[in-house]
């Protein structure tokens, strides 16, 4: 009897936490991500708990269907107990007023942070119901979906559709009484690859630039692990509200 869970961008900054704090609970982990990072199939492996890595463009559709399905077929060689899902990945680009904007830019932003969560989520509800398989699916979102900040209308506008996203499934999952749970996660602004690529902005794409910067002079970026295990704590509680967007501000 196997827990399994699916960790997009689980290759660095708060992916590649989430999934090593999976393998520490005990539950097996899938990793989708363009690159493969070999701490976590050493971890798996002193755990003896199981790492597989599949390689994946989330951009492209294609790639992502066929990961799917490869994915699947692994799953069917396991005694699966329960599934979760986080879709971590996501991009921060292009980080300018709308109007600078290529359309390129936009289709590539919407796909990755957008599409492809919501592919992943109906793909693997499906399987789960199919299955009769108790599953749980988390993307990660943020405080710019909320309200509006200059130079990030794809980022903001992405994370906004993904909590309407969440709430809506949920809402359907409920009144089909299937048990499996969609929910969100704000995990604040930490110190990683994504927080590098806004204090490189100028001030011309990113108006408040200035702040982001101040925020690692003065030490304010959560530590990732520190918000992934908060994120593994909501994920491991049996009273975890479906289409519920959880912030981590209110942990600590």
């Amino acid at each position: 009897m196997e827990r399994f869970a699916i960790v997009t961008g689980a290759s660095k900054g708060l992916g590649k936490e989430i999934a090593s704090l999976f393998l520490e609970s005990g539950v097996n982990v899938i990793g989708i991500s363009r690159t493969e990072n070999n701490h976590l199939s050493i971890l798996a492996n002193e755990l003896n708990k199981s790492y597989h890595h599949y390689s994946c463009d989330l951009t492209d559709h294609n790639a992502l269907q066929s990961t799917y399905e490869q994915i699947s077929e692994l799953l069917l060689t396991v005694d699966l107990t329960s599934l979760q899902l986080v879709n971590n990945a996501a991009t921060i680009e292009p980080i300018s007023p709308s109007i600078n904007i290529t359309s390129e830019e936009l289709i590539q932003h919407f796909q990755l942070n957008t599409i492809a969560p919501m592919l992943l989520t109906n793909f693997f509800l499906k399987k789960a119901f199919e299955s009769e398989i108790p599953f749980m699916a988390v993307t990660i979102t943020s405080g710019a979906a909320d309200r509006p900040i200059y130079g990030w209308s794809a980022y903001g506008s992405s994370k906004a559709s993904i909590n309407m996203f969440t709430k809506t499934v949920a809402l359907e999952q409920e009144e089909l009484a299937t048990g499996n749970k969609v929910i969100a996660f704000n995990p604040g602004v930490m110190d990683t690859e994504m927080q590098e690529e806004i204090r490189s902005s100028s001030k011309e794409q990113f108006s408040d630039v200035e702040s982001f910067i101040n925020f690692k002079k003065n030490n304010l970026l959560n530590d990732p692990r520190l918000v992934a295990g908060v994120l593994i704590d909501i994920l491991n509680d049996e009273g975890v509200m479906n289409g519920k967007i959880y912030d981590i501000k209110n942990y600590v």
